[in-house]
Formats: structure tokens, sequence, C-alpha cells
């Protein structure tokens, strides 16, 4: 039975388990992805996300108490700076399992662990919106002003297209005008020529 079994111990003691969540956790910080089994991948999320949580506020505590998990000040250093302005605003869920099928000597379930916010495929490079609610199943106010922002931008485009405009069809109305009395002023000519003509001729 396996009643009140919250932690995979990995078939490890707790030294050797910690040792190996430690390092793996400093790898993943350092790469931003590694590849390993499904079930360590399942412990490492449960070892790291609460240390990424910790790094958003870059206080000294703070500090101490990752680098007591970690033991490694490059990883703490790196976690801090790094890795903590990218998840800033991100409540969670820093971490990202994709299965990568069976391993060929032991056919154990593989997996990769990487930072969501560290891959350019998934997110093409621009920065996820996030769709804010509240608890009472309104919009929240973020979404609001968030809404809000691209009305405005549009209003503002027509007032200015507005004002463009007038100035676009007086000058072609004033352009036709202009080019008419060139245009006539050959054809009055003519006649007067044949006038001349013909009175020469008589």
């Amino acid at each position: 039975m396996r009643h009140g079994k919250k932690i995979n111990h990995l078939s490890r003691q707790s030294s050797h388990r910690k040792s190996m969540l430690a390092n793996m956790a400093c790898s993943l910080i350092e790469h931003k992805r590694i590849n390993t089994t499904t079930a360590k991948a399942k412990a490492l999320k449960q070892f790291v996300e609460p240390l990424i949580t910790k790094s958003k506020e870059d206080t000294t505590h703070n500090r101490r108490v990752v680098f007591a998990y970690l033991r490694n000040k490059y990883a703490v250093t790196d976690l801090f700076r790094d890795v903590a302005a990218k998840v800033g605003d991100r409540p969670g869920g820093y971490t990202r399992i994709i299965k990568m099928g069976n391993r060929l000597g032991d056919n154990a379930d593989m997996a990769m662990i990487e930072l969501v916010d560290f891959n350019e495929l998934y997110n093409g490079g621009k920065k996820e919106v996030k769709k804010s609610r509240s608890r009472r199943g309104g919009k929240a106010k973020g979404a609001e002003a968030v809404a809000a922002a691209p009305a405005a931008a549009t209003t503002e485009t027509a007032e200015i297209a507005n004002e463009e405009t007038p100035e676009a069809p007086v000058a072609e109305a004033q352009a036709p005008v202009a080019e008419a009395p060139a245009a006539e002023a050959p054809a009055q000519d003519a006649p007067e020529a044949d006038a001349s003509e013909e009175k020469k001729e008589e």
C-alpha cells in the first residue's frame, strides 16, 4: 500500500536524493533545459519551483535560503539575476515537462524539463499576454485596462486619419481647375488662327 506517500524517494537515501536534485536544479538554471527520466523531472519540478519563487524577491535572507538548497553560488547568482528577471510577473508554473519517449538501454520513460520563459519557439520571442480574472466571475481591472488601451489607440488613429483626409480632396479639386484653362487655351487659339488665315486668303 502507498497510503500517505507524498514524496518519490527515487530509490535513494535522503542525502543522495538531495544532492542529486540540487545538481539537477543547478544544471536546469544554467542550461535552461535538461533531459532526464520522467520521475526525476517531476521530483525536480517540486524542488526547483519554490526556489524560483524565492528568487523574485532579492533579499539576503532569500539568497541564503536558496543557497542552502542549491549549494552553488554561481547557480544562485544566475537564478537571482537572469531567471528572476524573466519570471518576475509569472505567478507560478515556471517549468514545463515534455515527454521524450523511452530510453534505448533500459526502456526508462524520458522527459525534458525546461524553464518556460526561456523557450523562444513556444513564445515566438514575444511576451505572453496573460488573461486576468477576478474571483467573482467578472473581468478584473487589469483586463479592462488592457482592453481599453487598444481602443484608445484606434480612436487616436481614426482622429488622425479624419484630420488628414479633408486636405486630400481639396488638393485633388484644385489640380483639375488649374489644368482646365491650360487645356482650353490652345483650343481658343486655333479658331483665331483659322480666322486670320481666311482674312489673308481674301
